[in-house]
């Protein structure tokens, strides 16, 4: 149900003679094979990781040994090789030994295969406290005690703090109706698919090692795979240095804080040793004073929080101008100090926190869509296009029903509104104003925010296969999805053995005397479900975001705040401009170099609450005064502010308010039964 406007217009990495692969397993690989990249990835649930090496039909050998915490693998010269790791799906883990060199006998109709570069493996993060105490909320909903009828709860808003909250009603044992106005899923994280099959979205969406309920939540769908993990490093553009970056690498040999605090050290190149300095000095009182520090830090800005505490304006000029933008698409003269907090407490006090991955397809198909099968499959429902007009009431003021656009009335035991909060604004009763719960909800405002997607003639040299910080002034964050956004195993690696002729391929590995038996079992396992399938059908899998000759730039347009009512065309101008100072060689504003073949701009004029000072108490709890009455969304009482991560947690706390008013909403029951009819 969120308020937004989609415009449309019509490895390069050379071999080195040693790869790193970092443990546990698993970890996918991208190969370029025959001109065409693909990834071949490793969490298959089966087994664990997979890697391919084939520089040429030369009878050598690569091996594998366990050095510390790293899977070391060296090669000299030209070699052929295969290689498998652990694996860890869903808590099941599966061994398989990589100390076996691999000789494979010279083939010449063996196509050459190139390593270009490595993803990284999912981060241990079951053990840490928040990720237990996420999935103790989770198994809570699975063990409550059976509903002796259950509860039909109304949703209105399938984003993910609706779809949350129907996920786990349904996990309760209740039957949620989820109600969506338009007709995708996701709401923030929606996408579309253009005529050419391309996706376009409503923002650039990253998901970090410290967001403990968007992991669970993966986990408990069974979707592990479909995060695409990147190293652990912040890379930001230099202004003063166009085409060049600067990285905060986090060392995975660190606990936290070290790790962190090693990352900072190290870079020279943003902040001098005295700023440095200066900075830790001015965090002491946020290390020591724990999250009651941090939440009396609302009142401040960002900016004037750095002053207050000594640290020099650069520093604020130089790294958190970029954070602002990044955490809520406003400058740090803003943005509440609260936000930085949080998100820096969450990045130093866990290890893989800021660890950031990938979806490897668009929201609504790879994420959303699991969550409604597994609704659908405890009962629930999941409709679109089925806009709210009006919340219509009992005389005690508390929910008689939804009305819909379409004269549809939807009854039910309890309803939540799971919307933004502008919409839910829009939807209010003229007798709830006056309720101090609602009537604070006036500071709340989503902030205005432009996504910006642009396809290029070429491949773009000046990227990594990572989030980049673009410290420019009009754009926030960018990717070339082209890159970091690969297709998953089931579907890459078919494509891989089709492209290597792979009964070819398969032959030469079967018929190996060197390879073991288990791998090579594996190996016709994966031929006899392959021949099950087409080219065709394997080929239409790869449209999601991957293109091994052209780059495709997804960038954040912010603050967008003067520009969410300017013209596609003046939009894509400015982008231009500013990507001619982060590309020099590869981009002017001219197109003189790079040539635009299309772009999207996704226009959403009221996003996530702008997190200004003294927004905070102003957020509601899940459970309103009004009996049967409830809202979930990431602007609603949660640690995580306005992210994926509290959309999710926010879900989750509002099922859980519903669970326990049970015996309540079940004595309240009409003595009609909830149901649909026309008005």
């Amino acid at each position: 149900m969120e308020n937004t406007v989609a415009t449309t217009k019509d490895a390069k990495t050379t071999i080195t003679e040693e790869y790193n692969f970092l443990q546990p397993a698993p970890y996918s690989s991208v190969f370029l094979l025959q001109s065409h990249l693909v990834t071949v990835s490793a969490q298959m649930s089966q087994f664990g990781h997979v890697s391919a090496v084939n520089l040429s039909g030369h009878n050598q050998a690569i091996k594998f040994w366990n050095s510390g915490s790293t899977w070391r693998c060296v090669a000299s010269g030209q070699v052929n090789a295969l290689s498998f790791g652990g694996s860890d799906s869903m808590g099941q883990k599966f061994r398989v030994p990589t100390t076996n060199v691999v000789i494979s006998r010279p083939r010449k109709d063996v196509c050459p295969l190139q390593v270009v570069c490595i993803d990284y493996p999912r981060p241990e993060l079951e053990n840490t406290v928040n990720f237990l105490e996420a999935a103790y909320l989770s198994s809570s909903f699975r063990s409550s005690s059976r509903p002796t009828k259950p509860l039909e709860v109304v949703i209105a808003g399938a984003g993910l703090a609706g779809l949350s909250t129907a996920k786990y009603l349904a996990d309760a044992g209740h039957k949620p109706i989820l109600l969506e106005a338009r007709d995708v899923l996701g709401g923030k994280v929606a996408a579309w698919k253009d005529d050419d099959g391309d996706w376009y979205e409503t923002g650039l969406h990253i998901f970090f090692g410290a967001y403990p309920n968007v992991q669970n939540l993966f986990g408990e769908l069974g979707i592990n795979d479909r995060l695409q993990w990147k190293e652990h490093s912040m890379i930001f553009a230099m202004p003063d240095k166009p085409g060049e970056f600067s990285r905060f690498d986090f060392p995975d040999v660190l606990p936290a804080p070290l790790n962190g605090i090693w990352a900072i050290l190290k870079n020279n190149e943003m902040l001098t040793w005295p700023e440095k300095v200066k900075f830790a000095i001015g965090l002491l009182p946020a290390m020591l004073g724990g999250q009651a520090y941090v939440e009396a830090q609302d009142g401040l800005s960002v900016k004037d929080w750095m002053r207050k505490q000594g640290v020099p304006d650069r520093v604020t000029t130089e790294v958190f101008i970029a954070m602002s933008k990044a955490l809520n698409f406003i400058n740090p003269d803003e943005l509440s100090m609260q936000c930085i907090l949080i998100a820096l407490n969450r990045f130093l006090q866990e290890k893989h926190g800021s660890k950031m991955a990938f979806l490897d397809g668009s929201p609504p198909e790879r994420l959303c869509m699991p969550i409604v099968d597994h609704i659908e499959s405890l009962g629930g429902e999941v409709r679109l296009n089925s806009r709210i007009q009006k919340i219509e009431l009992n005389k005690d003021d508390t929910v008689k029903s939804f009305l819909l656009s379409n004269g549809t009335v939807i009854k039910g035991d309890a309803y939540v509104i799971a919307a933004p909060v502008d919409v839910l604004k829009l939807l209010l009763p003229q007798e709830w104003k006056e309720i101090p719960y609602f009537r604070k909800l006036d500071k709340l405002v989503g902030v205005p925010v432009i996504n910006v997607h642009i396809w290029f003639d070429r491949k773009l040299k000046n990227t990594y296969d990572h989030l980049l910080f673009s410290r420019s002034n009009l754009l926030s964050v960018y990717a070339d999805m082209s890159v970091t956004c690969k297709d998953s195993i089931h579907e890459l690696f078919i494509i891989v053995l089709f492209a290597c002729r792979c009964k070819k391929m398969m032959e030469v590995v079967v018929l190996n005397p060197g390879i073991p038996p288990h791998m090579a079992a594996v190996f016709i396992a994966i031929l006899k479900f392959s021949e099950n399938l087409t080219c065709t059908h394997s080929a239409s899998l790869m449209q999601e975001y991957y293109d091994p000759n052209k780059s495709m730039l997804e960038l954040v347009f912010a603050p967008a705040e003067e520009w969410i009512s300017r013209s596609d065309s003046d939009i894509i101008d400015a982008t231009m401009n500013e990507l001619a100072r982060l590309f020099p060689d590869e981009i002017s504003a001219d197109q003189s170099k790079a040539k635009i073949l299309k772009y999207h701009v996704v226009k959403t004029p009221r996003s996530v609450y702008k997190t200004v000072p003294g927004c905070e108490p102003c957020r509601p709890l899940q459970r309103s005064p009004l009996e049967g009455f409830y809202l979930a969304g990431d602007y609603t009482k949660q640690k995580y502010l306005a992210s994926m991560e509290g959309a999710v947690l926010s879900g989750k706390f509002c099922a859980q308010a519903i669970v326990q008013d049970y015996e309540l909403l079940a004595a309240q029951r009409q003595e009609v039964p909830s149901e649909a009819s026309i008005a």
